[in-house]
């Protein structure tokens, strides 16, 4: 068993190297670990363990969205990042959603699909968050 002593620098120890991580890594990848703790914190799978035919609930950050005109159905799509991996939103004959914007903070819920090799959710329920 460890004595107050042992406790108290294994302690420190674990300070000195969160310190020393946090001047040594880059922006994103900082921004990465903030949404990893995010998404943990309110019960959200990481996108990266998220398997096809699963139903999910994801909280990251939007990266991109784009509308894609096509012939006979038009998509909204958009990249939400999570800190582990991407995963495509599609909103199928949807032009335009109010709040869906680049760097927007999501919750999006769905069952996962895979399409050319990437993970999709199609028409997710979503709450957008609160703006910090």
């Amino acid at each position: 068993m460890a004595t107050d002593s042992e406790s108290a620098v294994e302690d420190h120890q674990r300070g000195l190297r969160k310190f020393f991580r946090r001047l040594t890594a880059s922006d994103s990848e900082l921004d990465a670990e903030e949404l990893q703790r995010d998404a943990q914190q309110c019960g959200s799978m990481p996108a990266l363990k998220c398997q096809r035919g699963q139903v999910v609930s994801l909280k990251g950050r939007l990266r991109t969205v784009v509308y894609t005109p096509r012939t006979n159905l038009p998509t909204l799509e958009a990249e939400l990042f999570d800190g582990s991996d991407l995963v495509t939103l599609v909103w199928l004959g949807r032009r335009h959603i109010a709040g869906i914007e680049p760097g927007r903070a999501i919750t999006a819920k769905g069952r996962i699909a895979v399409r050319d090799g990437r993970k999709v959710l199609y028409n997710p329920y979503y709450e957008l968050d609160t703006p910090r």
